[in-house]
């Protein structure tokens, strides 16, 4: 139980440090107008995760309140599982506002204090993504998580401008803390690379 607690504390005191450094506010108030509306995000991931997720709308509305309006997102899923070194693997469609739909990947692998195995429905928020090509690179991760069924987690990712907020609705058994990344490309990849 106190593992729990303490992976729970080290996730929240990390969110607001890597929600800071998402760069000056301009940059949020271009987004603003650019960007998808909370309305059509929640829509956006009702249909992903079915309607009456309220601990999802929580965490979509938090991710609202400390990036604003995201300018892209991806809807898909994934599966993964860890001792002590994991993998990751999964796919989904990108949502753009200016260059419409298209296929990504992504997997990478985790290292840490992490056992277990999942398989989530992931809704990610992506904030700055200017043109769709940018989003085939590595992503630096740190994620906690715990739960013994299933349970929402949310992550923050961050390479130069680019911000990802994955929210996930997982179901499996997964308790630890990794650090890692995820690779997203245009092609399923069997090595996380």
């Amino acid at each position: 139980m106190w593992i729990r607690a303490v992976l729970i504390a080290a996730t929240l005191a990390a969110v607001p440090a890597l929600a800071q450094t998402r760069g000056p506010q301009a940059s949020a108030e271009k987004t603003e107008s650019s960007g998808y509306s909370f309305e059509e995000i929640l829509a956006a991931a009702d249909g992903a995760f079915g309607k009456g997720t309220q601990g999802l709308a929580k965490a979509i509305e938090r991710a609202f309140a400390e990036n604003g309006r995201p300018n892209a997102y991806i809807v898909g899923r994934e599966g993964g599982g860890a001792f002590g070194v994991g993998l990751r693997y999964g796919k989904g469609t990108l949502h753009s506002k200016v260059e419409g739909n298209r296929r990504v990947y992504w997997q990478g692998p985790s290292f840490g204090p992490d056992v277990g195995g999942d398989a989530s429905t992931v809704f990610i928020l992506v904030y700055d993504l200017h043109d769709s090509e940018e989003i085939f690179r590595r992503y630096p991760a740190i994620e906690g998580r715990a739960y013994l069924v299933g349970g929402v987690s949310v992550g923050y990712h961050q390479l130069d401008r680019v911000r990802l907020v994955p929210v996930r609705l997982g179901a499996g058994w997964r308790i630890g803390a990794n650090v890692g990344y995820l690779h997203f490309s245009k092609r399923r990849r069997v090595i996380p690379i």
